[in-house]
């Protein structure tokens, strides 16, 4: 990663702080061992953000739900700011909600949130078409990024060693919900963007493209019975933008279409937010 000026003063992505100062093994341990909190994973390019300002909403927002407290929007914006200063091109950076004094026979204690800000490498270039397999499987309270994972990363790790890259939820009713850790979408044959209606979280990505004019996009349940009549599939997330899906299950889409060039068009003429 390029740093201005190098070398002094260079940071790497390899950075984590918590209220704005290097984080000790002894503030992590409640996170370790008790994994209570949220999150949210910003995709920063030379200081900027698309969806910045939604991803500070879930941040507070998700902070009433998991502590019942009010997280300090502004004070947080500025402890991201300080983690990444000295660091330009492309990095991640996760924000952790959690509480250190957390214990966990007495979760309802834990109301004074923390912030943790680490920074990671993220890849470059148009990621490649995935495929999936489908699963039925609903994640706990949906609607919350929290620190929840295992069960999803199970998920996942049973769909690759099924020969599929990731895992693709479906609700009990076999309405599509969500992926692992992104949402997906359908394009219909006269080209209408559709979204599943069920219990998923909502992804900044989405909610990005679902502002934008064109194409034609509406939300609807969709099954896996619906997906022969589907002309094409993507997967969205901060991580990867716009994806093709070129498999569901023995299910084939194709990796480019029209609509889905579109997509990626729309989000990359998105502004990014500056911190």
């Amino acid at each position: 990663m390029d740093c201005v000026p190098p070398p002094a003063g260079c940071k790497t992505a390899h950075v984590a702080e918590l209220n704005g100062t290097p984080v000790t093994l002894e503030d992590l341990q409640a996170l370790a061992l008790t994994n209570y909190g949220h999150f949210t994973f910003i995709r920063l390019q030379d200081g900027a953000a698309r969806g910045l300002s939604l991803h500070l909403d879930r941040l507070v927002r998700d902070c009433s739900t998991v502590f019942g407290v009010d997280l300090d929007r502004e004070r947080t914006l500025t402890y991201i700011r300080k983690a990444v200063r000295g660091v330009s091109g492309a990095v991640g950076v996760r924000v952790t909600i959690f509480d250190p004094a957390l214990d966990m026979g007495r979760p309802s204690q834990g109301q004074d949130p923390h912030v943790l800000v680490n920074l990671r490498p993220v890849g470059a270039g148009l990621p490649s078409p995935l495929t999936t397999r489908s699963f039925t499987f609903s994640r706990d309270n949906a609607t919350v990024k929290h620190l929840g994972l295992q069960p999803q990363l199970r998920i996942r790790r049973d769909a690759q060693l099924a020969g599929f890259d990731d895992a693709l939820f479906t609700e009990p009713d076999g309405r599509i919900s969500e992926g692992t850790t992104w949402n997906p979408g359908f394009v219909t044959d006269d080209g209408t963007v559709i979204w599943p209606e069920a219990p998923a979280l909502s992804g900044t990505t989405m909610l990005l493209l679902r502002s934008v004019d064109a194409p034609k996009q509406t939300t609807a349940p969709v099954r896996l019975t619906d997906l022969p009549n589907m002309a094409a599939a993507f997967a969205t997330s901060t991580t990867l933008g716009v994806r093709p899906i070129s498999a569901i299950d023995d299910l084939r889409f194709p990796n480019e279409h029209p609509v889905l060039t579109a997509l990626h068009e729309a989000y990359t003429a998105i502004p990014p937010e500056r911190l």
